[in-house]
């Protein structure tokens, strides 16, 4: 690799692990090819992020917390809430904040860099979350999901009228090759994926308000398998690359409100599983937050 034997102070691994994050540009262009070959004559600049502390520091940072007890948490996620240190966000995390609240009992559980982390929701996917307090519950918790005995339903905004109104979504997942920053539906290589998708009410054939139960994988998949199926999520940053032709079934004040959501339309309402330690069944399930009840009112009411 031509960055690596150039600088020299950095391994292969870690250069190309930042070309894939984007710290690499080319005359001032990022590249995150890292197959791509050297243009003669080109200026090459590697951006190294500031070392960062191994272990997380707690930080002050409110959350909704659900329940509590001395094995584990559950909380209600904002929007715009990161859940674990990486690279561009070293702290302001979920992971800083159940550090600041449990105190030095939670780190290293599961991992230093994620303590207690059992599933994530997206930056800005809200939504309930399980967060394990002890390393027994860690791993118990953690099979729980790999062997899909969780529960665990989600609210979305998607752009069309899904047909059938009811129906399973089927694909395996996994690193776009076109865009490494992404996923997508893969023939190859990638891990099988099963989302389940219910209508709860259309708007027009225009949008629709969705109920989605995973079957396998990652909440991350319901944006990728929408994506897929030609009805990406209303706001998707990442998945949402065109202005959707369902769009003009809005009235202009809808429309113009819907295109310039901000953040992907999805909300993680229940979550539910048998207590590691108790063995007693909690559920929990949380409306979606303010702005993405509005939206759903301004797309009905057109206003």
């Amino acid at each position: 690799m031509f960055l690596g034997r150039s600088i020299g102070t950095i391994s292969r691994s870690r250069v190309k692990g930042l070309i894939l994050e984007g710290a690499v540009t080319r005359n001032g262009v990022v590249t995150t090819d890292v197959s791509e070959s050297v243009q003669a004559g080109a200026t090459y600049a590697l951006n190294v992020p500031t070392a960062t502390p191994a272990i997380p520091i707690g930080e002050s940072i409110p959350f909704p917390i659900l329940y509590e007890d001395k094995y584990l948490l559950v909380l209600d996620k904002p929007a715009g809430l990161v859940v674990h240190p990486a690279p561009g966000n070293p702290d302001g995390t979920l992971v800083n904040a159940l550090i600041a609240h449990c105190g030095d009992s939670l780190t290293g559980i599961g991992g230093e860099r994620r303590p207690g982390i059992v599933h994530r929701l997206d930056k800005d996917t809200s939504g309930v979350m399980v967060v394990a307090k002890t390393e027994p519950v860690h791993t118990a918790l953690s099979a729980a999901f790999a062997a899909r005995d969780i529960e665990r339903l989600y609210k979305a905004v998607c752009w069309g009228l899904l047909n059938p109104a009811s129906g399973v979504i089927e694909g395996d997942i996994g690193r776009d090759p076109r865009e490494r920053k992404r996923m997508a539906v893969v023939t190859r290589n990638g891990k099988a994926a099963l989302t389940n998708y219910a209508l709860l009410k259309p708007f027009g054939a225009a949008a629709a308000l969705i109920s989605c139960q995973l079957a396998t994988g990652r909440t991350h998949q319901i944006r990728v398998h929408l994506a897929h199926i030609g009805h990406p999520l209303v706001g998707d940053p990442v998945y949402l690359k065109r202005r959707p032709a369902a769009a003009k079934g809005l009235s202009e004040p809808a429309r113009s409100f819907a295109l310039d959501f901000p953040r992907q339309a999805l909300h993680a309402e229940t979550l539910g599983f048998l207590h590691p330690i108790t063995r007693q069944t909690l559920r929990f399930e949380t409306p979606p937050p303010a702005d993405f009840q509005h939206l759903v009112e301004v797309i009905e009411t057109g206003l």
